[in-house]
């Protein structure tokens, strides 16, 4: 019981972060002419996810329903703890949003959605799904390649948080740039707008279980590894 609680905080703090300074720097983004909106709201999600997913790798690391979901789909995580770990990152992503409504200036904040994302006009829905699969994919595709692989490179959750800076300049004006159905269910919980939640859920949920399956089944080695992870030369 105290590992889950442990795992709990870990996912709990780490979502709650991740809600609060992208939420923050979208509420914010207003005040920036457009271009340097998009490029603050990536590199703060970008940033804030990679210093959180270091400061958790070592207990959970995930801070993302996609990210659990492809962990389970290969067995890396048992079913139970799937489901402590979403409780706790839709709750952190929750309160996230709950504070956000509260110290943040009213207007600002309805006019923003308190840092929830929508989806363009100029794509339909399968569209927005198919961005958000995409960008997911990668995302996932990199944390199996650095965290998971243990011949990974030793980089914490820098790369990660890098994919996720990329994915929404890729496809932020578009979709917003989830990736994360819990990052997107925070702010529609509290500001009850649910529009576009289709595509953050499956979206992401469908691009991370493809990604931890490929690369579970196509680039990890079932044989046990060296200890010093390659060839030694004589």
């Amino acid at each position: 019981m105290k590992d889950a609680w442990r795992h709990f905080g870990a996912e709990f703090i780490g979502t709650f972060a991740l809600v609060f300074v992208g939420g923050g720097a979208i509420i914010t983004s207003p005040m920036l002419q457009v271009q340097a909106a998009v490029v603050n709201i990536a590199f703060a999600h970008g940033l804030i996810l990679a210093l959180m997913v270091t400061a958790t790798m070592r207990i959970s690391g995930h801070l993302n329903p996609a990210v659990t979901a492809g962990f389970l789909v290969t067995r890396r995580i048992e079913p139970m703890m799937a489901v402590v770990y979403w409780i706790a990152q839709f709750s952190g992503a929750i309160i996230a949003a709950y504070l956000l409504k509260l110290l943040y200036p009213a207007t600002i904040v309805a006019a923003t959605r308190l840092g929830g994302q929508s989806i363009s006009s100029d794509i339909n829905m399968i569209q927005a799904i198919s961005l958000e699969a995409i960008a997911t994919f990668f995302l996932v595709f990199v944390v199996f390649g650095t965290a998971v692989d243990p011949r990974a490179p030793k980089v914490g959750g820098f790369a990660i948080g890098l994919t996720v800076t990329a994915g929404i300049l890729a496809i932020g004006p578009l979709t917003g740039g989830s990736m994360n159905p819990a990052r997107s269910f925070g702010p529609a919980i509290v500001t009850g707008i649910f529009e576009g939640q289709t595509a953050y859920w499956v979206g992401p949920l469908l691009g991370g279980i493809v990604a931890a399956l490929l690369y579970e089944k196509l680039f990890l080695s079932k044989e046990p590894e060296p200890v010093d992870h390659g060839a030694v030369s004589p």
